[in-house]
């Protein structure tokens, strides 16, 4: 009967609770299999159902097994970009981790039996990956942020994480990468051989960023944390653990910086509660993504 019922509630809301059943993109096949876990469908975005432990753990069995591949931690502004472009849907499905970078994600999760599901800040999941980094010698290289910021973070994190191994620092451009660019940033990645590549641009253009070079730069995990630079480094200020949980940290990032991320948050979150309403009551199909 329970069995049942919990089938019936999949196949309502179109969700998707064993990782066979994910759609992984054709690149993420050929780097190697993802360590088993389940997943659940979030408007057509494979979002991993776990929590920040099963999230350190995992991306630990990647990089000992010497693939090559890229965490996306995902939010609500992830999944609504990926409802208007299909290759942002392909890159986050084609994730060896997709994280729920959010509340909203998780109570999704667990409305569909994930009860351990729960959050996995990018900024949290760095510190946590540091800390393993100390016990297993993780070697880590710094992508992003504005100028002097990944330098900043290196200092900061060797600070708090002794014996912490940052082995280089890049800062792209807000432009795409020219050739000569390309060419120095994998000659410096390759040299440095880092274990873990930290990506600190905006999504979708982290997401993006890290398709098209896990390959070329041939580091076992890229991680796109977006604004976790910027909270590492006073850039932007966090807020109490009670307003995270409850869901509201995007407000308190709204009052921090109303310009740019009004539309974000005023236009994208009202737009999210009301298709995963619909997808709920079996009233919007689930989205594949495109080959």
């Amino acid at each position: 009967m329970t069995e049942a019922i919990a089938k019936s509630i999949d196949s309502r809301m179109g969700l998707t609770s064993i990782c066979d059943a994910a759609p992984i993109a054709e690149g993420a096949r050929s780097r190697g299999s993802s360590p088993s876990h389940e997943h659940v469908n979030v408007l057509g975005v494979e979002v991993s159902a776990i929590d920040m432990g099963r999230a350190t753990s995992l991306a630990g069995e990647w990089i000992e097994c010497g693939s090559t591949g890229y965490v996306c931690v995902t939010g609500v502004h992830g999944i609504m970009e990926a409802q208007h472009d299909p290759e942002v849907l392909r890159i986050l499905n084609g994730a060896v981790i997709n994280t729920p970078d959010g509340m909203p994600l998780t109570w999704v999760g667990r409305l569909c039996g994930f009860r351990n599901m729960d959050r996995v800040f990018g900024p949290d999941f760095m510190n946590e990956m540091c800390a393993l980094s100390i016990e297993r010698g993780y070697r880590h290289f710094l992508c992003g942020g504005k100028p002097g910021i990944a330098e900043l973070l290196s200092e900061n994190l060797q600070r708090r994480f002794p014996g912490l191994q940052i082995v280089g620092t890049y800062t792209p451009p807000f432009r795409s990468l020219n050739t000569e660019e390309e060419s120095d940033l994998v000659n410096r990645v390759r040299q440095a051989r880092p274990h873990i590549l930290w990506v600190g641009l905006s999504t979708p253009k982290q997401e993006r960023f890290m398709a098209q070079y896990v390959e070329r730069l041939r580091v076992p995990l890229l991680v796109g944390v977006g604004a976790a630079f910027d909270f590492h480094t006073g850039g932007i200020r966090d807020c109490s653990r009670w307003i995270k949980r409850a869901g509201l940290q995007w407000l308190h990032r709204l009052v921090q910086d109303p310009k740019r991320l009004w539309r974000r948050y005023l236009i994208n979150n009202p737009a999210f509660v009301w298709r995963v309403a619909l997808q709920m009551a079996g009233l919007r199909g689930e989205m594949h993504s495109s080959e």
